[in-house]
């Protein structure tokens, strides 16, 4: 079942980039007592994840803040080697922090997997934006397959 307005965000384990490496990070220690803008794509480095959906978050940061948003937070069914490098690339490191759902087990317990074997990427995390206070989801934005829209920085500013 997918997730919806109202729900508490599952319980769950990522790993994110710490001063010594990789550092494990709960859901708790993500959501709990915070307003997130946690938004997902099917993974690093790829073309619109790189070219619109992260760049919109990171351009938009100061905005969301200023508009309540306590940390903004980029999930991928990717490791956690992958998505720091990415995060270097695009020198996001001070903006948004990337939470590594390495086997998709977040996405899945959200409903918000998708089977993306077909262009040999195995189980991923549809593209998609939450906003979460206090571990509630108060705003959901799920992407029809193949679209960017409501899922970006800018739409969920809109809402705010």
């Amino acid at each position: 079942m997918t997730i919806k307005i109202g729900d508490k965000v599952p319980e769950g384990n990522f790993m994110t980039w710490g001063a010594g490496g990789p550092e494990p990070k709960s859901a708790d220690d993500v959501f709990a007592g915070k307003t997130v803008a946690l938004f997902s794509l099917p993974g690093a480095f790829t073309p619109t994840c790189s070219a619109k959906h992260l760049p919109s978050y990171k351009e938009n940061a100061d905005a969301l803040k200023a508009k309540g948003v306590d940390s903004i937070v980029c999930t991928a069914v990717n490791d956690v080697f992958v998505l720091h490098a990415w995060e270097k690339e695009h020198g996001s490191e001070n903006g948004v922090t990337m939470l590594a759902d390495g086997n998709g087990d977040f996405v899945k317990a959200l409903g918000l997997d998708f089977d993306g074997s077909g262009f040999g990427m195995g189980t991923r995390g549809q593209r998609f934006s939450l906003l979460v206070k206090d571990g509630e989801v108060t705003h959901i934005n799920i992407e029809e397959p193949g679209e960017y829209r409501v899922s970006s920085a800018e739409h969920l500013l809109a809402q705010l």
